[in-house]
Protein backbone atom coordinates (compact mmCIF):
# COMPACT_ATOMS: atom_id res chain seq x y z
CA UNK A 1 0.00 0.00 0.00
CA UNK A 2 1.08 3.54 -0.25
CA UNK A 3 3.32 3.42 2.60
CA UNK A 4 6.96 4.50 1.36
CA UNK A 5 8.64 7.40 -0.06
CA UNK A 6 9.15 5.78 -3.28
CA UNK A 7 5.50 4.58 -3.45
CA UNK A 8 4.66 8.42 -3.09
CA UNK A 9 7.23 9.94 -5.77
CA UNK A 10 6.26 7.02 -8.10
CA UNK A 11 2.23 8.68 -7.53
CA UNK A 12 3.75 12.26 -8.22
CA UNK A 13 5.15 11.43 -11.55
CA UNK A 14 1.97 9.16 -12.22
CA UNK A 15 0.07 12.04 -11.78
CA UNK A 16 2.33 14.77 -13.80
CA UNK A 17 2.56 12.84 -16.70
CA UNK A 18 -1.12 12.60 -16.64
CA UNK A 19 -1.41 16.06 -16.23
CA UNK A 20 0.49 16.57 -19.50
CA UNK A 21 -1.10 14.03 -21.34
CA UNK A 22 -4.07 15.80 -20.68
CA UNK A 23 -2.75 19.34 -21.24
CA UNK A 24 -1.69 18.72 -24.75
CA UNK A 25 -4.80 16.81 -25.91
CA UNK A 26 -6.75 19.93 -24.90
CA UNK A 27 -3.95 22.01 -27.12
CA UNK A 28 -4.80 19.54 -29.81
CA UNK A 29 -8.22 19.57 -30.52
CA UNK A 30 -8.28 18.59 -34.24
CA UNK A 31 -7.88 14.58 -33.56
CA UNK A 32 -11.71 14.46 -31.66
CA UNK A 33 -13.52 17.75 -33.10
CA UNK A 34 -12.61 17.16 -36.99
CA UNK A 35 -12.52 13.32 -37.45
CA UNK A 36 -13.31 14.05 -41.14
CA UNK A 37 -9.77 15.62 -41.43
CA UNK A 38 -7.94 12.01 -40.71
CA UNK A 39 -6.46 11.42 -44.46
CA UNK A 40 -5.18 7.39 -43.28
CA UNK A 41 -5.71 5.81 -40.12
CA UNK A 42 -3.80 2.09 -39.23
CA UNK A 43 -6.10 1.31 -36.20
CA UNK A 44 -6.71 -2.46 -36.05
CA UNK A 45 -9.23 -4.01 -33.52
CA UNK A 46 -7.03 -6.05 -32.36
CA UNK A 47 -5.11 -2.85 -30.71
CA UNK A 48 -8.07 -2.15 -27.96
CA UNK A 49 -7.34 -5.30 -26.05
CA UNK A 50 -3.39 -5.07 -26.68
CA UNK A 51 -4.37 -1.18 -25.56
CA UNK A 52 -6.63 -2.12 -22.52
CA UNK A 53 -3.41 -4.53 -21.30
CA UNK A 54 -1.05 -2.14 -21.29
CA UNK A 55 -3.67 0.79 -19.35
CA UNK A 56 -3.97 -2.19 -16.53
CA UNK A 57 -0.22 -2.46 -16.09
CA UNK A 58 -0.06 1.45 -16.29
CA UNK A 59 -2.71 2.29 -13.98
CA UNK A 60 -5.40 -0.24 -12.84
CA UNK A 61 -2.02 -2.21 -11.41
CA UNK A 62 0.20 -0.11 -9.99
CA UNK A 63 -3.13 1.85 -8.06
CA UNK A 64 -4.25 -1.75 -6.68
CA UNK A 65 -0.93 -1.93 -4.94
CA UNK A 66 -0.88 1.28 -3.72
CA UNK A 67 -4.17 1.79 -2.20
CA UNK A 68 -4.98 -1.76 -1.50
CA UNK A 69 -3.87 -4.53 0.07
CA UNK A 70 -4.63 -6.99 -2.38
CA UNK A 71 -0.87 -7.64 -4.29
CA UNK A 72 0.64 -7.56 -0.65
CA UNK A 73 1.43 -11.04 -0.81
CA UNK A 74 4.02 -10.15 -3.87
CA UNK A 75 5.77 -6.92 -1.96
CA UNK A 76 9.66 -7.98 -1.69
CA UNK A 77 12.12 -6.10 0.56
CA UNK A 78 15.43 -4.74 -0.61
CA UNK A 79 18.29 -3.98 2.00
CA UNK A 80 18.61 -0.42 3.08
CA UNK A 81 21.28 1.27 0.79
CA UNK A 82 19.58 -1.02 -2.08
CA UNK A 83 16.26 0.63 -1.44
CA UNK A 84 17.67 3.82 -1.59
CA UNK A 85 19.91 3.01 -4.98
CA UNK A 86 16.57 1.35 -6.78
CA UNK A 87 14.54 4.40 -5.44
CA UNK A 88 16.49 7.05 -6.93
CA UNK A 89 17.62 5.92 -9.60
CA UNK A 90 13.50 5.43 -10.49
CA UNK A 91 12.93 8.77 -9.33
CA UNK A 92 15.54 10.16 -11.66
CA UNK A 93 13.96 7.98 -14.83
CA UNK A 94 11.06 9.19 -14.26
CA UNK A 95 12.10 12.86 -14.17
CA UNK A 96 13.72 12.26 -17.55
CA UNK A 97 10.24 10.49 -18.91
CA UNK A 98 8.40 13.38 -17.85
CA UNK A 99 10.97 15.95 -19.60
CA UNK A 100 10.76 13.48 -22.59
CA UNK A 101 6.96 13.11 -22.71
CA UNK A 102 6.75 16.98 -22.42
CA UNK A 103 8.90 17.41 -25.42
CA UNK A 104 7.57 15.29 -27.71
CA UNK A 105 4.47 16.05 -27.54
CA UNK A 106 5.47 19.86 -27.74
CA UNK A 107 7.55 19.48 -30.92
CA UNK A 108 4.96 17.71 -32.75
CA UNK A 109 2.52 20.64 -31.73
CA UNK A 110 -0.64 20.21 -34.58
CA UNK A 111 1.22 16.83 -35.80
CA UNK A 112 -0.06 15.18 -32.51
CA UNK A 113 -2.42 12.54 -32.87
CA UNK A 114 -2.95 9.66 -30.32
CA UNK A 115 -3.69 7.53 -32.67
CA UNK A 116 -2.28 5.79 -35.48
CA UNK A 117 -3.56 8.30 -38.20
CA UNK A 118 -1.98 10.78 -40.33
CA UNK A 119 -4.00 14.30 -41.08
CA UNK A 120 -4.80 16.00 -44.42
CA UNK A 121 -2.30 18.90 -43.04
CA UNK A 122 -0.09 16.68 -40.95
CA UNK A 123 3.55 17.46 -41.25
CA UNK A 124 7.04 15.15 -40.97
CA UNK A 125 8.58 16.79 -37.39
CA UNK A 126 12.38 15.97 -37.35
CA UNK A 127 13.18 18.75 -35.00
CA UNK A 128 13.48 18.46 -31.42
CA UNK A 129 13.72 15.46 -29.93
CA UNK A 130 12.51 14.03 -33.16
CA UNK A 131 15.89 15.21 -34.54
CA UNK A 132 17.52 11.60 -32.97
CA UNK A 133 14.77 9.24 -32.33
CA UNK A 134 11.55 8.63 -33.90
CA UNK A 135 9.12 7.41 -31.60
CA UNK A 136 10.02 9.44 -28.28
CA UNK A 137 6.51 9.26 -26.73
CA UNK A 138 7.34 5.49 -26.86
CA UNK A 139 10.93 5.89 -25.37
CA UNK A 140 9.19 7.87 -22.46
CA UNK A 141 6.63 5.47 -21.43
CA UNK A 142 9.48 2.72 -21.57
CA UNK A 143 11.51 5.11 -18.96
CA UNK A 144 8.03 5.13 -16.93
CA UNK A 145 7.98 1.71 -16.75
CA UNK A 146 11.19 1.12 -15.58
CA UNK A 147 11.15 3.44 -12.99
CA UNK A 148 7.92 2.07 -11.99
CA UNK A 149 10.12 -1.26 -11.94
CA UNK A 150 12.22 0.68 -9.78
CA UNK A 151 9.98 2.52 -7.67
CA UNK A 152 6.95 -0.36 -6.68
CA UNK A 153 8.99 -3.20 -4.57
CA UNK A 154 6.58 -5.71 -5.94
CA UNK A 155 6.92 -8.41 -7.98
CA UNK A 156 3.62 -7.80 -9.66
CA UNK A 157 3.06 -4.21 -9.72
CA UNK A 158 6.63 -3.26 -10.45
CA UNK A 159 6.82 -4.61 -14.01
CA UNK A 160 3.39 -4.33 -15.19
CA UNK A 161 3.91 -1.61 -17.23
CA UNK A 162 6.83 -3.10 -18.75
CA UNK A 163 5.67 -6.80 -19.50
CA UNK A 164 1.90 -5.57 -20.79
CA UNK A 165 3.21 -2.47 -22.98
CA UNK A 166 5.51 -4.29 -25.04
CA UNK A 167 3.23 -6.76 -27.11
CA UNK A 168 1.60 -3.19 -28.12
CA UNK A 169 4.24 -1.62 -29.12
CA UNK A 170 6.19 -4.07 -30.99
CA UNK A 171 2.61 -4.59 -33.26
CA UNK A 172 2.16 -0.39 -33.42
CA UNK A 173 5.16 0.81 -34.28
CA UNK A 174 6.08 -1.16 -37.69
CA UNK A 175 2.33 -0.08 -38.86
CA UNK A 176 3.29 3.34 -37.75
CA UNK A 177 6.41 3.62 -39.80
CA UNK A 178 4.80 1.37 -42.68
CA UNK A 179 2.08 4.63 -42.45
CA UNK A 180 4.61 7.18 -42.99
CA UNK A 181 6.90 5.88 -45.24
CA UNK A 182 3.59 5.98 -47.57
CA UNK A 183 3.10 9.21 -46.72
CA UNK A 184 6.54 10.78 -47.00
CA UNK A 185 8.26 8.31 -48.97
CA UNK A 186 12.10 9.22 -49.28
CA UNK A 187 11.71 12.00 -47.07
CA UNK A 188 11.02 9.60 -44.21
CA UNK A 189 13.54 6.48 -45.32
CA UNK A 190 16.24 9.11 -45.18
CA UNK A 191 14.79 10.66 -41.79
CA UNK A 192 14.60 6.89 -40.14
CA UNK A 193 18.01 5.93 -41.59
CA UNK A 194 19.95 8.66 -39.44
CA UNK A 195 17.64 8.20 -36.37
CA UNK A 196 16.81 5.03 -33.82
CA UNK A 197 13.07 4.12 -33.03
CA UNK A 198 13.18 4.86 -29.39
CA UNK A 199 16.77 4.63 -28.46
CA UNK A 200 19.11 7.60 -30.59
CA UNK A 201 21.33 5.48 -32.78
CA UNK A 202 25.05 5.79 -32.35
CA UNK A 203 26.88 8.08 -34.58
CA UNK A 204 30.60 7.57 -35.60
CA UNK A 205 32.78 10.40 -35.46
Amino acid sequence: MLDDLFDLVFLAGFLAASLIRVYWLKKTPSWWREPTEVADSRERKQDRPLMLLTAAGMIVVPFLYLFTSRLDFADYTLPETASLVAGSLGGALFLQALLLLWRSHADLAGSFSPGLQIRKNHRLVTTGVYERVRHPMYAAHLLWAAAQLLLLHNWIAGPAFLVASLPLYAARIPREEEMMEEKFGEEYRRYAERTGRVVPRWRRG
